[in-house]
C-alpha cells in the first residue's frame, strides 16, 4: 500500500468504474471532466483509487463537474479520498474552520498574489496531499497555479540550489495581534508553556520579546526526496515568505512599524545570510516559467501532491470561496534540523 493511502480504505479494483481519461494540455494542470453525479461523496469513494493514481502519475489533477457547492459535502468527499484530515499548526495567515480538518483559504488580500509554495514546508511534519474545493469562483483571476518541484529544481542555477541544499533555509517569524496569524491561530493555543513545548518538540528556536510578542527561528531543508519516487524536489517557502516577495508599499510600511527584525516572516540562507532581492526574483521567475493554471469553476475539486507540486494563488476580483484540507502527514528524508543549528 502506498504511504499516501490511509489504512482501511483499500478497494478492489474490479469494483471500480474507471473515470474518463484526463485532459492534458500545455500550460494547464491535468483536468478530469466528469458528468455531475447525484452523489458526489459516493462517486469520489467509488473512484478513489483511480483518482489517487492520477495524482501519483501527474502530481495534480483537477476534477471538473463534481458539483461541490457546500462545505459539509466537500469535507465528506475529502475524508473519503484521504481518510483523516490534518489539523493545521504553524499557519502563517488566519483561516476560517469549516469542520474538522477543513478550512477556508488563507486570509490574504485579493489584489495581491500568493506566489508558489509547498504548504507547511517549514514544519517538521508536512501534508503529503492537499485537497481544494471551489464552492464559488471569482469573476476574474484567482486560479490556483501549480508547478512541478522536480522541474523547478533542475531549472535553477546549480550553484544556488546546491547552496540551499547544503545549508538549508532559515525562517524567522514575529507573532503579534495585528498582522498575520496570531499565536492561538498558529499553535492552537496562546498558553506560553504550551507554545514553548510545541517549539521544543518541533525544532523551533523561540524568544519572548519585552512587549509579550514571540519571535521564532527554524532551520529547514530546501531540497527533499519524494517518498514514493525518491526524486529530488525543490520543497520550501523561501521565496513566498521572503520580504522581497511582499508588495513594496506593504514591505516599507511593515519595516517602518516593526523594524527589519520584526517582520511577520522572512527567510534567509541557512547560515543566516540575507537573501537578496535578485535571488527572490530569480526563484519567482523560475516558478512562473513552470506554472500551469486553469481558472476555477464552481464545483471544481483539485488534488495536489504537496511534495512534488508547488501551488500559488493569483490575485482576483469577485467572490472566491475555495476550501482547503491537508492529509497524509509526511516527514520527508533529510528534512530535520535542530534548534541549535538555527542559532548559527
Amino acid at each position: 500500500m502506498s504511504p499516501y493511502e490511509p489504512k482501511g480504505t483499500e478497494m478492489s479494483s474490479s469494483s471500480l468504474a474507471p473515470p474518463p481519461e484526463v485532459e492534458l494540455r500545455p500550460g494547464k494542470p491535468p483536468i478530469l471532466h466528469v458528468e455531475t453525479p447525484g452523489d458526489a461523496v459516493g462517486w469520489a469513494a467509488e473512484h478513489r483509487d483511480a483518482l489517487r493514481a492520477q495524482v501519483a502519475e501527474h502530481g495534480v489533477v483537477l476534477v471538473r463537474g463534481l458539483g461541490l457547492r457546500q462545505a459539509d459535502q466537500a469535507g465528506a468527499v475529502f475524508a473519503g479520498l484521504a481518510g483523516g484530515l490534518m489539523t493545521e499548526r504553524e499557519a502563517f495567515a488566519p483561516r476560517q474552520p469549516h469542520g474538522p480538518g477543513l478550512y477556508s483559504s488563507s486570509a490574504w488580500p485579493a489584489n495581491q498574489p500568493m506566489c508558489m509554495h509547498h504548504e507547511l514546508s517549514y514544519a517538521l511534519e508536512v501534508p503529503g496531499l492537499m485537497l481544494f474545493a471551489c464552492l464559488s469562483a471569482p469573476s476574474e483571476g484567482g486560479a490556483t497555479g501549480v508547478a512541478d518541484a522536480e522541474h523547478v529544481l533542475k531549472a535553477l542555477p546549480a550553484e544556488l540550489s546546491d547552496r540551499f541544499e547544503r545549508e538549508g533555509w532559515l525562517l524567522t517569524r514575529s507573532y503579534n495581534d495585528e498582522i498575520g496569524a496570531s499565536l492561538a491561530e498558529s499553535f492552537g493555543t496562546d498558553d506560553r508553556a504550551a507554545v514553548e513545548r510545541y517549539c521544543r518538540d518541533h525544532a523551533i528556536d523561540f524568544a519572548w520579546q519585552p512587549d509579550g510578542s514571540l519571535r521564532t527561528r527554524q532551520l529547514r531543508g530546501a531540497v527533499v526526496r519524494h517518498p514514493l519516487t525518491g526524486r529530488r524536489c525543490w520543497f520550501n517557502q523561501i521565496a513566498f515568505l521572503n520580504e522581497w516577495t511582499m508588495d513594496p508599499e506593504v514591505r516599507e510600511y511593515l519595516v517602518d512599524v516593526y523594524g527589519e527584525d520584526g517582520l511577520p516572516f522572512n527567510t534567509r540562507f541557512g547560515d543566516g545570510t540575507p537573501i537578496g532581492e535578485d535571488i527572490v526574483q530569480l526563484l519567482n521567475s523560475t516558478y512562473e516559467a513552470h506554472t500551469r493554471r486553469e481558472p476555477w469553476q464552481a464545483g471544481d475539486m483539485m488534488l495536489v501532491d504537496n511534495i512534488r507540486t508547488a501551488h500559488s494563488r493569483e490575485a482576483f476580483t469577485g467572490e472566491r470561496q475555495v476550501l482547503v484540507a491537508m492529509a497524509e502527514p509526511q516527514r520527508p528524508a533529510g528534512f530535520c534540523a535542530t534548534p541549535e543549528a538555527s542559532r548559527r
